[in-house]
């Protein structure tokens, strides 16, 4: 058995949103040269290109997204200016929308490395499902397939290959391991 993705509007619509925050961002390929913490040449690779607006520009497509929503704008954005919250309601289809605000992210900007941090192991395990059984219809919808997987420290040619690769990629780890992997850096 097959299971068949009806298009809904509100999550195109959701995505769009989302995408619209970073109008003005360049396109680029991905193609990066990552340097060690010495300011060394490291590696090539791929990455995301580092946002290239200011926060004022990001703050202005909030106000019009926002605007467009019918929402009260914001005056200015907390923090860092680079840290946005999605709410949906339960049931909407949130991992549907930001699987494919990512292949969106990805059309607009090129970005194709994505970290998908969940709570618990359960909500991991969910997201893969979800991943594994949409695969084809977003392969269908945007003619490339992500390449994804569960973050494990032992197995280290996933991770490789996550940044070594130009695909698009997301890489789903739970905040025990995500945590865990911070500290490893430390020691």
């Amino acid at each position: 058995m097959k299971i068949r993705y009806k298009h809904q509007r509100f999550q195109a619509e959701a995505t769009k949103c989302v995408s619209d925050v970073f109008q003005g961002q360049p396109k680029h390929d991905g193609s990066r040269t990552f340097l060690n913490k010495f300011g060394a040449l490291d590696f090539d690779g791929f990455g995301n290109l580092p946002l290239v607006l200011d926060n004022e520009s990001i703050c202005e497509n909030v106000r019009g997204v926002q605007m467009a929503e019918g929402l009260r704008p914001v005056e200015h954005l907390e923090g860092d200016g680079r840290t946005f919250t999605v709410e949906m309601e339960t049931g909407t289809g949130k991992t549907y929308t930001y699987i494919k605000t990512m292949y969106e992210l990805n059309a607009c900007y090129g970005w194709s490395k994505f970290v998908i941090v969940v709570p618990s192991i359960a909500i991991r395990e969910g997201v893969y499902k979800s991943f594994e059984s949409m695969a084809e219809h977003f392969a269908e919808e945007y003619g490339k397939r992500m390449q994804y997987f569960v973050y494990n420290s032992k197995q280290l040619a996933k991770i490789d290959a996550f940044a070594s690769d130009n695909g698009i990629h997301a890489m789903i780890i739970n905040t025990q391991a995500f945590n865990a992997s911070l500290n490893e850096d430390k020691n």
